[in-house]
């Protein structure tokens, strides 16, 4: 097995790509509204943006090439979480940390209501001081907002995903 090298994550592109795309979309992406939502896809798009490497891997890694033929984590909420949160291979890798931890250019998952699972993922756009829900701001597709409130949603449980860099 190769060692494989690992560079920073751009928060900073990744924000302004999130900045960018919130209130739109980019053409080079499908937009998965329509079949679900595509607030998963967008956060991919964004942590792209900060990583610019791909996981190729089949089924298990985390790559777009076009609408069809993407990985299940590429736009499943809880497949972004497994991805980021195990992989050891080329490609992004975080952890999941506190609220205190977040910092912009990560994700943030959520779920509403009564739902059981984590059906919701935000991009991290500001933080102010101190660091609360009332002081991080979020960027997402469906439904699109740019710089929303992160304590304006009404989540039942919320997990923060750190991007700690991208193995090369």
């Amino acid at each position: 097995m190769a060692v494989l090298k690992t560079k920073p994550y751009n928060r900073e592109d990744a924000v302004q790509y999130a900045t960018r795309w919130a209130l739109g979309r980019n053409p080079r992406f499908y937009d998965y509204t329509n079949l679900g939502g595509d607030c998963t896809s967008f956060a991919s798009q964004v942590i792209f943006s900060g990583a610019t490497v791909m996981n190729y891997t089949h089924v298990y890694g985390w790559y777009y090439i076009n609408g069809n033929e993407k990985s299940p984590s590429w736009t499943g909420v809880d497949f972004l979480y497994q991805f980021l949160i195990r992989n050891r291979e080329q490609g992004p890798f975080a952890q999941e940390v506190s609220l205190s931890q977040i910092q912009p250019g990560d994700i943030i998952q959520i779920f509403f209501g009564n739902q059981q699972h984590y059906n919701h993922s935000l991009a991290v756009t500001k933080i102010g001081f101190p660091n609360n829900p009332d002081q991080i701001f979020v960027a997402t597709h469906t439904p699109d907002f740019l710089d929303r409130k992160f304590s304006s949603y009404q989540w039942v449980a919320a997990r923060y995903l750190h991007i700690l860099g991208v193995n090369m």
